[in-house]
């Protein structure tokens, strides 16, 4: 491989330089020589080829210019391609007087650097060279060889690095007449001699060089060589002095800088938002809570309460607007550029900024994509939003927007907004000036609220209707009579900063951190959609209304709660937390622990049933104590022998726990909890009346398994949950899980059946279809409850006092709540029955009972309790002390 590096580096340096010869004339004889050889013996490289080394003349003292002061043009014939083929050189010809000379040349190159391509020959140990005699076509004795060479018209080149050393000055040259380059010289180098030496320019030199390196023979060596010389060919004058030069070059920075432009706006176009996002546009920092209908219950922060389509809005609105802020709005596509000029204009003339150039369009991308910052960025970007969405938007659709989105002060966004609370007036109700003075607000929402600066709202209001008439959209009369009307504010509060449904919505936002990051929640701009039926609420918060504020007084109790759930997808469809949201905040549907009472046998019995016992199996009513825990019926009496079935709708606390004892501790809580009890449930006897603590939303879920036929979903209020491009970051997918096998939930189905139709639920009872459910009353009657379900809706009812003040009430006023509600929220709902009872002969149970071992027990005979013994009160600890009354 032949390394071109070192002859590219000694041209490159020559060409920096220009060489004068001393002494030497410029005649016409000694004038540009151009030359061309035919190789007669190829000789090939291997290794390094050495560098140029020494020039010199053997013509004596009448030396010829070898390379004259031709100009360039003539330096392009200097090198002339040779066919492989040709059988006799070329003319050597004197360019400036068209003669012939002789002239040899002979190139000397190290013969430890060469290899003969000639087979069986290998390279000697001395310096191997040739020259070639152009008058008599005969090779000239080798130099190195010690041959005479007598021509006196030769030309030797020697190749040989060797003959080189490096001196103060540069490099020097060891033989006579060799080439001095002086490398520090800027001006250039000299070349010496004793015969007379003539003035050489570099281009000569470079190009003689090239063409005596064409005798090497070797093609591919010399198309390096040619290829090198084309690249480093002189022209002239320095190219950073040349027109063409810097023509070309600024013609290339303008390409590349249109390129990059265009680049870049073509990755800023990329960038861009999706135009539908503006559809389902929320404001940062805002929350909005709806209900399943899409009816906003709750919003929270800088948001629209009320949106309005655009054929609801008047066209004198509509029109006010565009006067006010882009009267060319149908007649530009996004950016008005006349509306540019006009306003730059005007605030020369006004030194100071009394008019906008921004189209509604653009303030549209601005509020929905984009941020209120003042920067090059964001103005560039709020253009190119602005010009994709008249593309892809229709005008009218951009309006309606813009006027739903738009603020105008006193938080109100949007023109419906702003009727209500300037004029307490619908949108569709707003006089011209009413009008005029809402189009005149988003410049300074502040500054020209009529609330605030009524003066300057006026004087704004004029404008506006100036603006008008400008536009043709109202004639002068008509705007003089408006501007002649008084400001007759009329001031409001926003719409929906009374919350419907408060306690649900209460509830929500504290589900949504389970559900959503708190970066997502910091940043806001989100919308939950839930699962709540207003319909339903409404009724819900009547009935608890009705029943605390007229039974009440007369029970003693003073709050209430109620929630319902669709058992078959744990949806909760309503949720009333107390009696008035505005006098407690506390929800008593998830935040208040209390004891279930009766309503716990639900469990009880349940895990029974699914442990194989027959709703028909009987236990004895009678006087029972166990390890010192003595459970009493309400009304201190007892009734022998009972089946499951009666126990449970007659709510006998003896049977349960009796029944509790045989089933054991481990697989009743065990069940509880896979039907949706969360709340902790201790392994006590006094755990089948009720003795542990729960919520009125658990206990309801929980009531709803039997009602799904076993099937357990968590009760919910979250339905999905989207960020402010309106992407969906929630999405509920509860699936239900096997609590209690079928048959089984539907012997509870029957049993719980009976509590309404002859046992202590007949309150509930609705004319037109079956209800199953649970009465339960606490110790004192401190919780009132009842738990009852159809198969598309469960619903739990509490009443009680805060404090857990004792009451003289009775869980049958629970009941009658319930069915307040109830029988409103079912009309028009189908009938649906109960499944039918199972085979109830040889059924095997589904779940392994663990009976409980007592260390002693005492049965005693159906003797009532004396009265003094029923009014015990039981302390829930299932302790030697303990006993229980008034349970049922």
């Amino acid at each position: 491989m032949f390394n071109i590096k070192g002859i590219s580096q000694k041209l490159m340096a020559l060409k920096r330089s220009s060489v004068e010869a001393i002494g030497g004339d410029n005649s016409p004889e000694n004038q540009v020589v151009s030359a061309s050889w035919e190789t007669p013996e190829p000789i090939s490289g291997s290794g390094q080829i050495p560098e140029l080394a020494t020039i010199k003349s053997s013509k004596g003292e009448s030396a010829t210019t070898l390379v004259g002061n031709a100009e360039p043009r003539a330096l392009d014939e200097m090198v002339q391609p040779l066919s492989r083929d040709e059988t006799s050189p070329p003319a050597l010809t004197n360019v400036a007087n068209n003669t012939s000379e002789a002239i040899a040349t002979e190139v000397s190159l190290p013969a430890e650097e060469l290899t003969t391509e000639k087979p069986g020959e290998s390279a000697g140990a001395t310096e191997s060279s040739f020259s070639f005699n152009q008058a008599t076509n005969e090779t000239i004795s080798n130099p190195s060889s010690g041959e005479d060479n007598q021509n006196p018209g030769a030309l030797v080149v020697a190749a040989s690095s060797e003959s080189w050393a490096r001196g103060e000055d540069g490099l020097q040259g060891t033989g006579d007449g060799d080439l001095n380059l002086a490398e520090e010289a800027e001006s250039g180098a000299t070349l010496t001699s004793e015969a007379q030496q003539p003035t050489v320019r570099v281009e000569q030199v470079m190009i003689f060089a090239f063409s005596l390196m064409l005798q090497d023979g070797s093609p591919k060596l010399a198309s390096l060589l040619l290829d090198n010389y084309q690249a480093k060919k002189p022209q002239g004058k320095p190219l950073y002095r040349r027109r063409y030069f810097w023509v070309g070059l600024g013609g290339v920075a303008i390409a590349a800088g249109v390129g990059s432009i265009g680049v870049a706006w073509w990755q800023l176009e990329k960038s861009l938002p999706d135009t539908a996002e503006i559809f389902t546009f929320v404001r940062d920092g805002s929350l909005t809570i709806s209900a399943s209908d899409g009816t906003i219950l709750q919003q929270i922060g800088p948001a629209t309460r009320e949106k309005v389509k655009i054929n609801q809005i008047p066209q004198g609105l509509i029109e006010a607007f565009i006067a006010s802020e882009d009267s060319r709005f149908y007649d530009h596509h996004g950016i008005d550029y006349q509306g540019i000029i006009r306003a730059t204009v005007s605030n020369i003339l006004a030194r100071e900024v009394v008019q906008g150039a921004s189209t509604i369009t653009q303030q549209l991308a601005r509020v929905v994509f984009l941020t209120q910052e003042r920067n090059l960025g964001r103005k560039i970007r709020e253009a190119m939003l602005a010009m994709k969405l008249e593309r892809e938007l229709t005008k009218e659709q951009l309006l309606e927007q813009y006027l739903n989105h738009v603020y105008l002060g006193s938080g109100a966004y949007g023109v419906a907004d702003a009727a209500w609370v300037y004029f307490s007036k619908s949108v569709q109700d707003l006089t011209l000036a009413e009008m005029a003075s809402i189009a005149g607000l988003p410049p300074a929402p502040s500054d020209y609220s009529p609330l605030v600066n009524p003066n300057v709202a006026r004087e704004r209001r004029n404008l506006v209707l100036k603006r008008m008439v400008e536009v043709g959209y109202i004639t002068s009369e008509e705007a003089a009579a408006a501007a002649a009307e008084p400001l007759a504010v009329k001031p409001s509060q926003p719409k929906r900063l009374v919350v419907e449904a408060p306690y649900f919505t209460s509830y929500i936002l504290k589900e949504l951190p389970k559900y959503v990051s708190a970066d997502e929640l910091e940043v806001g701009g989100l919308t939950v959609e839930t699962t709540i039926n207003r319909q339903w609420q409404k009724m819900a918060e009547e009935a608890v209304k009705e029943v605390v504020d007229l039974d009440g007084p007369m029970q003693g109790f003073n709050q209430g709660a109620l929630v319902a759930i669709d058992p078959r997808n744990g949806q909760i469809k309503a949720m009333v937390g107390g009696r008035d949201y505005t006098e407690s905040e506390f929800n008593r549907v998830t935040q208040a622990q209390r004891q279930p009472g009766s309503t716990f046998k639900g469990f009880v019995y349940a895990t029974a049933i699914a442990a194989g016992f027959s709703p028909y199996d009987s236990y004895e009513d009678a006087n029972f104590i166990v390890d010192g825990y003595k459970p009493r019926n309400y009304s201190g009496k007892y009734r022998g022998w009972m089946s499951l079935r009666d126990a449970l709708a007659s709510s006998i606390n003896v049977v349960a726990v009796k029944t509790l004892i045989d089933v054991g501790f481990e697989p009743v809580i065990k069940l509880a909890y896979s039907m949706g009890i969360k709340s902790e449930l201790k392994p006590t006897y006094s755990l089948a009346l009720g003795g542990s603590e729960v919520n009125l939303l658990e206990l309801t879920s929980a009531y709803g398994t039997i009602a799904a036929r076993g099937k357990q979903v968590p009760a919910h209020g979250i339905v999905r949950v989207t960020n402010r491009r309106g992407k969906i970051i929630y999405q509920a997918q509860f699936q239900p899980k096997t609590a209690l096998d079928p048959d089984s939930a539907s012997i509870m189905d029957w049993m719980l059946e009976g509590v309404v139709n002859y046992g202590t639920g007949g309150a509930a009872q609705l004319w037109d279809r079956p209800v199953a459910g649970k009465t339960g009353t606490s110790d004192e009657a401190k919780d009132l409850w009842f738990i009852g379900y159809i198969p598309q809706l469960v619903a739990g009812v509490w009443l009680g006092n805060d404090e857990s003040y004792p009451t003289w009430g009775s869980s049958s006023t629970a009941a009658y709540a319930w069915r307040l509600f109830m029988e409103k929220a079912v009309k028009g709902m189908a009938v649906e029955k109960f499944p039918e009872l199972p085979e109830l002969d040889d059924r095997k149970g589904t779940i392994k009972a663990q009976p409980v071992t007592p260390g002693y027990t005492v049965y005693g005979d159906t003797t009532p309790d004396k009265p003094e013994d029923a009014e015990k009160a039981y302390d829930g600890t299932g302790d030697s002390t303990g006993d229980s009354t008034g349970y049922y």
